[in-house]
């Protein structure tokens, strides 16, 4: 934990988080505190059916994301971030002005509007809380911001849905005390963002296309720019879809299925929170300071199975007739550690999910449309949570149960996932990587930091398995494009994954010279644009463990394009599930048990000048390193 610490307690950083942390701690002891005045007091506006009003609620909160999103995001990109904070903050004070008056009051409109309101403030605070963390931190540092910041969000959540539950839960005086509290929390938010550093604005000279239609429009469109954002734009819409229908359940589901009071209602909603806290952590922690997109699939895949159990889980008899059970009472069923469990797993997944996905769209977003891309993200989640309230209404509507419409969000999680993942081959590229060096190898990788961080090199291996590129691929923090032979390109399935991963098909002279003429020329068009080219010189995966000789290629490439050279050698591979030790590669399945947990390592020294380079001369200290 010492390097979230430093980070936590570094002037960039800390301002930023605790004026997030008071904003999401003040969001939920709002929004919580009436949810469960509206749950239990059975309260309503035209007829409407309590458990609607609680899905109408979350619809109610973010339907101003979808209107002025484009706004904010405009504003936040022409504007200094620092000081739209302060405003922003303030702003929050004056709606909790007007959200105590309706608590005290006990006045239902007043509420709703003070909640539409606090929308309002969100939809601004988004792009500028999301697309300020690259103007304060550093690139390598942006995995851990993101896992402290989401981390700090729903540990926020937590503790604001208990406090919010605990004060209402006191009757007349409760009302009062949430009253207080929303306001003491809102001055704290806004003490903590002048403490956030100057900054400068990112496009000055935007400007600003007022209205709702065109201006989303032209957000939504920007956001598509970069389709691989988009994509993952989509992906984060679709996580707070789930979020949304999950937190609104919840309170249906202890109360009508499990028959418990509304501390069990806080137990369910603090467990979330606290998982999806620990979720960011581990993200953070497995992402060794690199982006790791190959914790996507983990995130959705546990999201399924978790929630998937729940629907099996079913109607649990735990209360008896007109019976509400207190916490104690609920932890006495052994069902309820199977239910706490899901939901604890499930907020984990989500942990594992979510934060590669904004860091993504952090990284690959220009600067100076950052915050219009949030903004555009803004828009489609508020769409995305918009239907998941609908959708609630209707699935009561019908008369589905708590524990079908589990199944029917599990499905549709299912569904979601295997398209975006079809679509953005790379999450999935990725997943590969993390289950071949975290799962079936422990890798240790030396000397990568010879790697260059920025600018063309060519990367050269010893090639001791088919799935080298992929260790390799994992280990480097890098985008890297490999030369492979192009008869790969032709596997089914595996296709999309080197497609994905832009393979550089090659051939032998004899085999088909217009491929190989077009693989060189592939090369140079990517060393020229700054890329990692990574080929292994061997030709062909060793048949006996020893090094092959290497072929001149590497001279050829280096006459086109003199980029540094940086060797690299792959040791504990040979006589593994994926090498040809035992002939036919993979024809042994039960080597797969010998492999598993090995240890492998990869090293790379220092980078040689172009000039310096042949290869014999680079066979014959890769040669050495093997031997060493």
């Amino acid at each position: 934990m010492s390097s979230n610490k430093s980070l936590i307690r570094d002037r960039r950083f800390w301002p930023t988080f605790w004026t997030q942390f008071w904003g999401a701690f003040n969001d939920n002891v709002f929004k919580n505190a009436m949810v469960v005045l509206i749950t239990y007091k059975s309260y309503s506006i035209a007829g409407i059916d309590p458990k609607q009003m609680v899905a109408l609620c979350g619809g109610i909160f973010i339907f101003p994301f979808f209107l002025f999103s484009a706004m904010a995001g405009q504003v936040c990109d022409k504007y200094p971030k620092d000081k739209l904070m302060v405003l922003i903050k303030i702003w929050e004070i004056l709606v909790m002005v007007l959200g105590s008056v309706g608590f005290i009051t006990e006045n239902l409109t007043l509420l709703l509007v003070s909640l539409f309101l606090m929308g309002l403030q969100s939809a601004f605070f988004g792009p500028v809380k999301y697309s300020i963390l690259p103007d304060l931190i550093d690139e390598d540092e942006l995995v851990e911001g993101n896992a402290l910041v989401g981390m700090g969000t729903f540990v926020s959540i937590l503790l604001g849905t208990i406090l919010g539950v605990s004060l209402i839960s006191m009757g007349d005086l409760g009302r009062t005390l949430v009253s207080i509290a929303v306001l003491t929390i809102a001055a704290l938010g806004c003490f903590f963002s002048t403490k956030i550093q100057k900054l400068k604005s990112c496009d000055p000279s935007l400007k600003i296309s007022f209205g709702l239609i065109k201006p989303t429009y032209q957000i939504l469109k920007l956001a598509t720019e970069v389709k691989s954002v988009f994509h993952s734009v989509v992906g984060i819409s679709w996580f707070w879809f789930l979020g949304a229908g999950l937190l609104s359940i919840f309170p249906i589901y202890v109360k009508d299925v499990i028959g418990a009071d509304e501390h069990v209602v806080t137990l369910f909603l603090g467990l979330f929170s606290i998982g999806v806290a620990v979720g960011s952590m581990i993200c953070e922690k497995l992402s060794h300071e690199r982006l790791e997109l190959g914790l996507v699939p983990f995130g959705s895949i546990g999201l399924t199975v978790f929630i998937i159990d729940l629907f099996f889980v079913g109607k649990p008899t735990l209360a008896g007739e007109a019976e509400i059970l207190s916490i104690v009472d609920f932890l006495k069923n052994p069902i309820s550690y199977r239910i706490l469990f899901d939901l604890f797993m499930l907020s984990v997944m989500s942990g594992l999910y979510i934060v590669p996905l904004y860091t993504f769209v952090q990284q690959r977003s220009r600067s100076e449309i950052r915050s219009r891309i949030i903004a555009a993200n803004n828009i489609l989640n508020a769409l995305f949570m918009v239907v998941a309230s609908l959708m609630l209404v209707w699935f009561y509507s019908i008369g589905l149960e708590v524990h079908q419409i589990f199944l029917v969000f599990a499905i549709l999680n299912a569904i979601a996932a295997i398209y975006i993942y079809s679509i953005v081959p790379e999450f999935l590229l990725r997943f590969l990587c993390v289950l071949l060096t975290r799962v079936i190898y422990r890798l240790r990788p030396a000397g990568l930091s010879n790697i260059p961080a920025e600018g063309p090199a060519l990367l050269v291996c010893n090639h001791v398995t088919y799935i080298d590129w992929l260790i390799i691929a994992a280990a480097v923090k890098r985008p890297i494009r490999f030369v492979m032979h192009h008869s790969f390109m032709k596997i089914p399935v595996a296709s999309i994954f080197f497609r994905g991963a832009k393979v550089i098909p090659i051939a032998g002279k004899s085999e088909d010279e217009a491929v190989l003429d077009e693989a060189f020329d592939k090369i140079s068009s990517e060393l020229k644009e700054g890329e990692l080219v990574c080929i292994f010189p061997e030709g062909m995966v060793t048949l006996d463990g020893k090094l092959n000789q290497y072929k001149s290629g590497v001279e050829k490439i280096l006459e086109r394009n003199p980029v540094p050279v940086v060797p690299m050698v792959l040791k504990g591979l040979w006589g593994s599930f994926f090498s040809r030790k035992y002939g036919k590669v993979a024809s042994k399945p039960l080597v797969i048990f010998q492999t598993f947990m090995s240890k492998i390592s990869l090293t790379a020294t220092s980078p040689i000048n172009p000039q310096d380079v042949s290869a014999e001369k680079l066979h014959q200290l890769t040669q050495e390193m093997l031997d060493s």
